[in-house]
């Protein structure tokens, strides 16, 4: 087994087969600046992997992602030396990497994808949920713009409509209603993702590397035609905006008050 080395995620490649495990279970998997950086990173070493023809993206322990690490809101940006308008885009740089990889990847998603998990999840080309997980996208009542490209990828999943609905609303909603809403593929009990997930790659992986990498940039080239991600080089200005405006901080505060007293 082919493992690189990483703080905050695991990459591994076994064989055609490479795996890539947010991996700071303890904390629900936050997506900080380091594990973004980190994912695009990834992204890159599995792409120089040429035998590896599908990657499993999954969050260990009990959940997926609790979204962005809203402790640090880009504090931690300085220990990369990035400006403030760089951290902010490192969000976008990851799922444009991670949706570019050359290998077909697969989101194994399980307990809770929040925000940016469920950015990170959507830059994927197949997704298997369990039966019991918790989708939000809580950005606006954390006072921020959904960003990362956010938008455009939930507008060519579910359409216009519903992404309206769940952004500016921050409801949660359940497997079901995402799959209803053609967001995932598949819905399995929880205790069966790891393992569906794999039974799909290796039917996948008998596949031919060649009409597997043509339908996936077929597929990607019809959807940038209708998404135009090119604008979401936007996103990080309207976040560095937000977290700068006083009134969207001030509901961001309210909000986690509200989350740590209940």
């Amino acid at each position: 087994m082919n493992e690189a080395e990483f703080e905050t995620i695991s990459a591994t490649v076994d064989g055609m087969i490479g795996r890539l495990t947010l991996n700071r279970p303890k904390k629900l998997n936050p997506l900080s600046t380091q594990t973004l950086l980190e994912l695009a990173a990834a992204a890159r070493w599995f792409d120089d992997r040429r035998a590896v023809k599908v990657v499993i993206v999954s969050g260990a322990g009990t959940t997926f992602s609790a979204g962005a690490d809203v402790s640090a809101f880009g504090d931690d940006a300085g220990n990369f030396g990035l400006s403030a308008r760089e951290a902010a885009d490192t969000g976008r740089e990851m799922a444009d990497a991670i949706e570019r990889m050359r290998a077909v990847t697969i989101a194994a998603i399980g307990g809770h994808c929040i925000g940016g998990g469920l950015v990170l999840a959507a830059a994927c080309d197949l997704r298997i949920a369990a039966d019991d997980t918790y989708f939000s996208i809580p950005e606006i009542d954390l006072g921020i713009p959904l960003a990362w490209g956010g938008i455009p990828r939930l507008v060519r999943e579910i359409g216009p409509a519903m992404t309206r609905e769940l952004v500016l609303t921050c409801r949660p909603f359940t497997a079901e209603e995402a799959k209803g809403l053609g967001f995932l593929n598949r819905i399995v009990a929880a205790d069966e993702v790891t393992a569906e997930a794999e039974k799909l790659a290796h039917e996948l992986a008998t596949k031919s590397t060649l009409t597997l990498q043509v339908t996936k940039r077929h597929v990607n080239a019809v959807v940038e035609s209708m998404s135009n991600a090119g604008r979401n080089l936007a996103d990080a200005d309207s976040l560095v905006a937000a977290l700068h405006d006083p009134e969207s901080r001030q509901r961001g505060e309210e909000y986690l008050a509200r989350v740590r007293r209940s």
